[in-house]
């Protein structure tokens, strides 16, 4: 099993750029498949980004592809989220989510572990 652990978030104004990363707690990390998702007040968890174990298959949210770049160092068992071009429909909750799959899914209920979550906030 995993702990996880996001950070990067916070207060950023439109167009700009935001960093996320995400720390497992143990070497297994590199065995599970990683995901991004995010939660608007009001709104439900959505699917942001996906990446297999190895890094070979990456998926977006339709919304996001070619803002958002999700990568991972297995070495260091960090996941990251560059966050490029944010605009306000991008603030929320972002959560870092592990899968003991390898299949990078776009739902919620492939994923085994949670982080607590990092805010982010998009101004103008």
């Amino acid at each position: 099993q995993v702990q996880l652990a996001e950070s990067g978030g916070g207060l950023v104004q439109a167009g700009g750029s935001l960093r996320l990363s995400c720390l497992a707690s143990r070497r297994t990390f590199s065995r599970y498949a990683m995901a991004w998702f995010r939660q608007a007040p009001g709104k439900e968890r959505e699917f942001v980004a996906a990446i297999s174990w190895s890094g070979g298959n990456i998926y977006y949210r339709n919304s996001v592809k070619g803002r958002f770049t999700i990568s991972r160092d297995n070495a260091k068992n960090t996941v990251d989220l560059q966050m490029n071009s944010l605009n306000a429909e991008d603030t929320a909750v972002y959560y870092c989510a592990a899968s003991e799959g390898s299949g990078a899914g776009t739902y919620r209920g492939a994923y085994d572990y949670w982080g607590q979550g990092t805010q982010v906030t998009v101004s103008s």
